[in-house]
């Protein structure tokens, strides 16, 4: 019988980027805690960088295995949409995962030429375009997947492209401005959008003897409740 080996790396990436999403959300359950925004950082590329591994996987190219996946997020930005809401105050933009089943729409259409592809990967494009402000992480976020995906076989200096644009993803004109007056999360926060590519492409390919607990498809429901607990402990302490 086939087997196929499972990737502790990729694991490992999976929970780091997991931890990284839950320090960064610490922020608002009510303690000064801005420093806990530069390791938040992390979070995003580093789901993007999950994506792009198992999309560079040969079997990738043929099975409908993603095809699942985006079913998988469409179905969790629907149920985490509310538990966002109810934790995050005034929130301006739709949950993380609406951004990343879009990501997966275009970097599926760059690597497969069939028509279908292309064209979902053409609406997506068109949808953050016009709805840019709407999604977190914005246009430059739906890109990230791709770029990452683009480079994920390449030496590291190629991960500054990704890096490029997840500093893009994370508002760096923002970032910027508050790094010129000294705010030192706002510079750690820079350096670590640049270089948060190039970390996870280090521990994928370093990583590997490593067996953390698999993370499968019931890690998607961490997500909203990890919302419901932060809130449960903001309304503890308060």
């Amino acid at each position: 019988m086939h087997m196929t080996q499972r990737d502790g790396a990729l694991d490992l990436l999976k929970w780091l980027a997991l931890l990284s999403m839950v320090l960064d959300h610490l922020r608002y359950v009510g303690y000064s805690v801005d420093i806990l925004y530069v390791p938040g950082r992390l979070a995003f590329p580093w789901f993007c960088l999950a994506m792009a591994a198992n999309l560079a996987r040969p079997r990738a190219v043929t099975a409908d295995g993603q095809w699942r996946y985006l079913l998988w997020l469409l179905l969790f930005s629907a149920i985490s949409e509310i538990p966002y809401r109810m934790f995050i105050p005034d929130p301006d933009t739709l949950n993380v995962m609406p951004t990343l089943a879009l990501g997966l729409l275009v970097a599926r259409g760059w690597q497969h030429h069939a028509l279908q592809s292309r064209l979902l990967a053409l609406g997506a494009l068109i949808v953050a375009a016009l709805f840019s402000e709407r999604l977190m992480f914005g246009f430059f976020g739906v890109l990230l997947p791709l770029a990452t995906l683009l480079v994920i076989r390449r030496s590291w200096f190629f991960s500054l492209l990704p890096g490029v644009v997840c500093l893009a993803a994370n508002q760096w004109e923002v970032l910027y401005h508050s790094a010129r007056f000294g705010n030192a999360p706002a510079i750690l926060g820079l350096v670590t959008c640049l270089f948060a590519p190039l970390m996870g492409m280090f521990l994928l390919r370093h990583a590997k003897a490593l067996r953390p607990p698999p993370m499968r498809r019931w890690a998607y429901a961490l997500y909203p409740v990890h919302f419901l607990l932060l809130l449960a402990v903001r309304q503890a302490i308060a």
